[in-house]
């Protein structure tokens, strides 16, 4: 037997003696942090202290659960996972090559996944995500595609599954290149789902749904489909990742006696990470957390029957804490106002605005009242001179700009999220994925199965085991 494999055994015998002494859950909720390192939270925990005046940390809530693990993350294919192999290691307890859905990498054999297991176990489902509900990480639980990029096929594995809730900013291509096949709204309309738009509408139609998918306005998916808003962007009246798990805590137990399975997704940890925007990731990890509270809330209610696992797919960035001298200025990222890539948007609607008067003067006055520079944030003379030529590419047309995999910025929305990160001291060393190890933090009824070095395969085993969906991982006897 491979030492992989043996390891798993034990692990999964450590689980079952633990689940004879303790209560099995029957309420389970997994977070995923996507992008979510162990940087990303000691540097947002880091940023709390300082938004306080003091060195040291301000702990989210869930990195005080009391028992903690680390996970490698690599995928069959590469010494980096993607989202959609890392996805389905955590969903199915089964490596697959980057960009593979539900499969393994024969691209023929499907896994399934602790949410199937869960349903046949009699529990009601949810999968929710602050991205669009057919992405990776939310596809990874329901979806067998050769690629994460099949969104109509993704969507239409949604309707078939058969689980209870979805929630999430929306379908990204609802409709197929086939023109005599349904669009999404309508199959899964068909399938039993009741379909809303934000927590208003959840709240109205509930008490008649038998299923449900609630994504957010259609006003705002018109604006971005892709996500609902960064936290830091967010406008009165945008739906947000405490309403997408309000609403799913609120469904499930009512459509589930037996108990719940509910996946939450933190997916735009992982998009701010990719453009390097500090500011914009602590910010989601913040309003993850807010969320995982919601859940706290809940097992305080029901304190021997619930089990909380907090994780993430990859870390995202190579986020460092520390570029420079052995000082961190994280205080300083609290006069970023808007996400790097609203900054930009921003900027073009302030060019309109002021036609002529989109002077260098005007952007500097813009840039201290969104960034604060000069007035709070040093800028040297350097970075001056560079945000001045950032400025006259904009408005001579040879502005290259920035993209990363999720957002496009201009040139000098760019360089005032790098000029903000160097004062604070922070580093990245990519705008994609690492291998850096991912944390897993667990709380309640079997908790404390989650320890020491673990794979992301073993995850989903070791909670389908504690709450009695199966005994150990199903897709190893096929």
């Amino acid at each position: 037997m491979k030492p992989k494999k043996i390891l798993t055994v034990i692990l999964l015998f450590a689980v079952a003696l633990c689940a004879e002494a303790a209560k099995t859950p029957k309420y389970v909720f997994y977070f995923i942090g996507d992008g979510m390192g162990f940087n990303q939270v000691n540097g947002t925990e880091t940023y709390l202290a300082a938004l306080e005046g003091r060195i040291g940390i301000s702990q989210l809530c869930f990195a005080n659960f009391p028992y903690t693990a680390c996970a490698t993350s690599y995928s069959s294919s590469n010494g980096i996972t993607d989202s959609a192999a890392g996805g389905t290691a955590l969903a199915t307890g089964c490596k697959t090559y980057n960009g593979c859905l539900g499969l393994r990498p024969d691209s023929v054999t499907s896994v399934t996944s602790i949410a199937k297991w869960a349903k046949d176990a009699g529990m009601a489902v949810g999968i929710t995500t602050s991205v669009s509900v057919d992405h990776a990480t939310p596809a990874s639980f329901y979806a067998h595609q050769t690629y994460r990029g099949k969104y109509y096929e993704i969507g239409c594995d949604l309707a078939e599954s058969g689980f209870d809730f979805f929630a999430g900013s929306d379908f990204l291509i609802p409709e197929s290149k086939d023109k005599d096949k349904e669009d999404l709204y309508t199959r899964c309309s068909n399938a039993g789902y009741t379909i809303v738009r934000g927590f208003q509408e959840y709240q109205q139609k509930k008490a008649e749904a038998q299923r449900m998918i609630m994504l957010q306005s259609e006003a705002a998916s018109k604006i971005d489909r892709y996500s609902i808003p960064y936290c830091i962007d967010r406008k009165p009246g945008d739906m947000t990742l405490q309403d997408i798990t309000r609403a799913a805590i609120d469904f499930l137990y009512e459509k589930g006696p037996n108990g719940f399975f509910l996946m939450v997704e933190g997916g735009q940890i992982d998009w701010a990470a990719h453009a390097n925007d500090a500011r914009t990731v602590f910010s989601e990890v913040i309003d993850m957390d807010n969320a995982v509270r919601i859940a706290c809330d809940f097992m305080r209610l029901h304190p021997e029957e619930t089990l909380i696992v907090v994780t993430a797919d990859h870390e995202t960035g190579g986020l460092g804490l520390g570029n420079s001298d052995y000082t961190l200025h994280t205080d300083l990222l609290k006069y970023q106002n808007l996400s790097a890539s609203a900054y930009s948007s921003h900027l073009g609607k302030l060019r309109k605005e002021l036609g002529e008067d989109f002077t260098f003067e005007a952007v500097r006055n813009d840039l201290t009242e969104n960034f604060g520079f000069w007035r709070e944030v040093p800028v040297t003379e350097e970075q001056e001179d560079r945000l001045l030529l950032a400025y006259e590419a904009l408005v001579n047309g040879t502005d290259k700009g920035a993209e990363s995999m999720y957002a496009k910025e201009n040139a000098l929305g760019d360089l005032a999220k790098k000029i903000l990160n160097d004062n604070a001291h922070l580093g990245w060393t990519s705008g994609n994925h690492t291998n850096g190890y991912v944390p897993v933090f667990a709380i309640g009824a079997g908790a404390e199965a989650f320890h020491g070095r673990i794979d992301n395969t073993d995850i989903a085993p070791l909670i389908a085991t504690l709450a009695g969906y199966c005994n150990g991982n199903p897709n190893n006897a096929k």
